[in-house]
């Protein structure tokens, strides 16, 4: 999983305390990361519906979707595509001990562990929503974190 998709999850956090739409540069800004490096991040969450860019003076980035309707795994594939984390090159059908491709009926046991192991992960992250991670992040922090964000997020950078 690349670096990006905490930066992501990070901005969708944040949106759900703002006001107002948050522009790239305030949210690069709170995080301490190049702005076009978070660009990136938030293009991509563009680009599969979970964020919008407003235009305009007061514009920035804003969540299209309630919280508790994006989950981490949006978020994860929006960055990082679908693509499973393990892809099998049927190296058993390989070498001078290779099965022949009419006996490979199902995927060989490695495979099928793994395919396990993706899926459970992907569950796992279907499961939290960017609303969960707000509510963790409220318990951990404190009630007056989000207000807090709210005031800072609200302040002009000019």
């Amino acid at each position: 999983m690349s670096g990006g998709v905490e930066w992501a999850l990070h901005c969708a956090v944040v949106l759900t305390a703002a006001d107002r739409p948050v522009p790239a540069a305030r949210l690069a800004e709170l995080h301490d990361v190049s702005g076009s490096y978070l660009a990136k991040q938030l293009q991509a969450l563009s680009r599969a519906g979970l964020v919008q860019s407003v235009q305009g003076h007061a514009g920035g980035y804003v969540l299209t979707r309630p919280p508790a309707e994006i989950t981490v795994l949006d978020v994860v594939e929006a960055v990082d595509g679908a693509r499973p984390a393990f892809l099998c090159t049927e190296i058993r059908r390989r070498g001078p001990m290779a099965t022949a491709a009419e006996a490979c009926l199902r995927p060989c046991a490695i495979s099928r562990a793994m395919t396990a192991a993706d899926d459970a992960w992907r569950a796992a992250l279907r499961a939290v929503t960017i609303a969960d991670l707000a509510a963790d992040v409220t318990g951990d922090y404190g009630p007056g974190t989000f207000a807090g964000l709210r005031t800072w997020l609200a302040t002009d950078i000019s």
